[in-house]
């Protein structure tokens, strides 16, 4: 199976876990089109953001300054939107450590290992490895939540696993045929 199949089968994968997720939901159609398209676009954004981050990394930047420029860029960003909706809630220690916990473990260090990651890994696998992180939302899900899963969502959960699996296994090179094999004579003799 090559690596774009193995992708494709890996997003119909997500597709049919979310859809078999949100069957049951009782969604309205309005939301879940306006849903479907900010998740487009936060696709789109992700793309760009991993593209960018593998390009400059190969081309030899830290990957470290790399990830800091992209996420502080991104900061920069949402900085307005922070100051509209307000920061009093730091002042509670919970939701304190809950955003220092959110900032620095499961994005600064995730990310910092990912661009690691991008020193050797080519760029399309590792956007499609990325792809696990709906399959550990799922299972974390059913074991934290309690959660249920429905039977499109459990195919798709095991597509995802069978896809993911095919693109993190390396390919082996095919075996040498017998003209190969046979060891070339030495010149002068």
């Amino acid at each position: 199976m090559s690596e774009a199949v193995a992708t494709a089968a890996a997003i119909a994968g997500c597709a049919a876990l979310i859809v078999g997720g949100g069957a049951g939901a009782g969604g309205h159609g309005g939301q879940m089109v306006s849903g479907v398209l900010i998740a487009l676009l936060g696709g789109l954004i992700y793309a760009f953001y991993a593209v960018t981050a593998a390009r400059a990394i190969s081309g030899g930047a830290p990957s470290g300054a790399v990830m800091g420029v992209l996420f502080g860029g991104a900061a920069v960003i949402m900085l307005p939107v922070l100051l509209w909706r307000g920061v009093e809630w730091l002042a509670e220690p919970r939701a304190l450590v809950a955003a220092l916990y959110l900032g620095l473990a499961s994005t600064a260090l995730s990310y910092f290992l990912y661009g690691r990651g991008l020193r050797s890994t080519p760029v399309a696998t590792a956007a499609t490895l990325a792809l696990a992180e709906p399959a550990v939302a799922a299972l974390l899900g059913l074991v934290v939540l309690h959660e249920r899963l429905a039977p499109v969502s459990v195919a798709g959960l095991a597509l995802l696993a069978v896809s993911l699996a095919v693109v993190a296994v390396p390919e082996r090179a095919p075996a040498p045929g017998p003209a190969e094999r046979a060891v070339p004579e030495r010149a002068g003799r």
